[in-house]
């Protein structure tokens, strides 16, 4: 079967790409949030691509004032990988790895809002994770901060974005645990240690990620710190950065933490919080790849201040955090936003968490 991506450099196998090969957890994925100067709104969109199970699936939410307004969308990808278009939510590539249009409309939610890079994406270390035999994980993802411009609405309220507005986005292909769970996977209680700080400063952007086993030690870390207008070759990386942890009682979600990068320590502090259920990942509904027919649109609202943490599929959060270092080699200190993404399975002894979601 010949689709568009046919008419593209775009070939891994010799097989047409509407063929991604025979694991059925291959996925193709687009991720986006920014956030005003003033930390007052925020708002996150995810696209997934799951070719060998022909769904698409989409999600936008907005958080203001406490409220989480979601969107969902699945539908039948029929194999055409470049239709960029779920229920109402749109991503058209205005100019590959820098500038990307963001479009939705659907059940009150609406926004038309463009990406700017600030420098070339970043290549994060290849995310190979096993269990026993199986291959759970071996995906590549590029990573890229940048300036938001347009517009968003929630129930006909319309919000322009104001100068300054940024965010990250990230695109990452491979393998996950994507659609219903294997039924022939081993019996254990998951475990999964996720954190990631993507942080917008004056004039760079810094980045750490880190994926690591139940005793803490890694097997996934990466720091960089981009100068803005860099090119990949001006990146600086690092493996020896450290994110010093503190939890929220009652919680296993991040409070006020220190990131060190060598002689360099920037404190991030959350202002609000934002559920990555609303876009999808640990719903037990809307997961990633599950299949809702040839198309399916819902409105999700969630009142944070509602929200249980020790429920499952609320362990996923980013915190929006205001960010200061006070430690910069120009002895003037510097400060910003970022987000504070942590997702936390299962035991992880260097921040004393035991049982599948228990709260610390």
């Amino acid at each position: 079967m010949l689709t568009k991506g046919d008419d593209f450099p775009l070939h891994q196998t010799p097989e047409p790409v509407a063929y991604p090969g025979t694991d059925r957890n291959f996925y193709d994925r687009y991720f986006f949030n920014g956030y005003s100067p003033d930390g007052e709104t925020f708002f996150a969109l995810a696209f997934g691509v799951y070719p060998v199970l022909n769904v698409v699936d989409a999600h936008f939410c907005v958080v203001r004032g406490g409220k989480q307004n979601c969107l969902h969308a699945s539908r039948t990808l029929a194999m055409e990988r470049l239709d960029l278009e779920c229920g109402g939510i749109a991503i058209e590539i205005v100019e590959p790895l820098n500038r990307l249009r963001l479009k939705v409309e659907g059940e009150g939610i609406a926004a038309d809002i463009t990406f700017a890079g600030r420098a070339f994406p970043i290549e994060e270390p290849r995310f190979i994770w096993k269990r026993g035999p199986r291959t759970i994980m071996d995906y590549t993802r590029m990573t890229q901060n940048g300036h938001y411009t347009g517009w968003l609405s929630v129930d006909g309220k319309r919000t322009e974005l104001p100068a300054g507005t940024s965010g990250t986005r990230d695109r990452s292909w491979g393998i996950r645990p994507v659609g219903q769970s294997d039924p022939q996977m081993p019996q254990m209680v998951p475990q999964f240690f996720w954190q990631w700080t993507p942080i917008n400063l004056a004039e760079r952007s810094v980045f750490f990620h880190l994926n690591a086993h139940p005793d803490g030690s890694p097997w996934n870390t990466r720091a960089v710190c981009v100068p803005d207008g860099a090119g990949e070759a001006e990146h600086i990386h690092t493996d020896t950065a450290t994110l010093n942890t503190s939890i929220q009682t009652g919680s296993r979600w991040p409070a006020s933490s220190t990131l060190r990068i060598g002689n360099e320590s920037f404190t991030l502090a959350p202002m609000s919080r934002f559920q990555m259920r609303g876009l999808g990942y640990t719903s037990p509904k809307w997961g990633h790849g599950l299949d809702h027919g040839a198309l399916e649109i819902e409105r999700e609202d969630i009142d944070l201040n509602a929200v249980d943490p020790a429920r499952p599929d609320n362990l996923h959060v980013q915190m929006l955090c205001r960010v200061t270092n006070e430690t910069d080699k120009t002895g003037m200190g510097e400060s910003g936003l970022g987000v504070f993404e942590q997702l936390a399975i299962g035991d992880y002894a260097p921040l004393g968490m035991t049982g599948l979601s228990d709260p610390v």
